[in-house]
């Protein structure tokens, strides 16, 4: 009996361990999310990176203005589904907004067209400044 309830808890636990150590947590949308940290190792490689990617903004152009992820390209959700063709199919896509929702919605868009290597940014630039990461204006 303590066997399968030491099973039953390190089954339990170990999504939730690898979503803690960085990692990211597949959706039934079609594409993952990410954690802050785990996308900042990303980033830090930069063009160096063996798996290239881009950044995706979906917030509005004034709150772009206020401050955003460097390198990041945007691309409101409001015009997303127009804009399509300027989203890469062949690299991976972090996409995120203020904190979470509209790069939610945005990267369920992006998967049902075909996207497949999608990545939503839990908590958005809110959770990355929050981590101390750097935003430029």
């Amino acid at each position: 009996m303590k066997r399968l309830i030491m099973m039953a808890v390190i089954v339990v636990a170990m999504p939730l361990v690898a979503t803690a150590c960085g990692l990211s947590e597949q959706t039934a949308d079609g594409y993952e999310n990410a954690t802050v940290a785990h996308t900042h190792d990303h980033w830090l490689q930069g063009d160096k990176s063996p798996v290239p990617f881009m950044l995706l903004d979906v917030r509005t152009s004034e709150e772009y203005a206020e401050g955003h992820i460097a390198g990041a390209t945007l691309i409101p959700i409001q015009v997303l589904a127009e804009r399509l063709s300027e989203v890469p199919k062949n690299k991976q896509v972090y996409v995120y907004c203020h904190s979470g929702a509209r790069s939610a919605r945005a990267s369920k868009l992006l998967a049902k067209h075909g996207f497949r290597n999608i990545e939503n940014i839990m908590g958005g630039i809110v959770a990355w400044k929050d981590a101390g990461y750097p935003v430029e204006k």
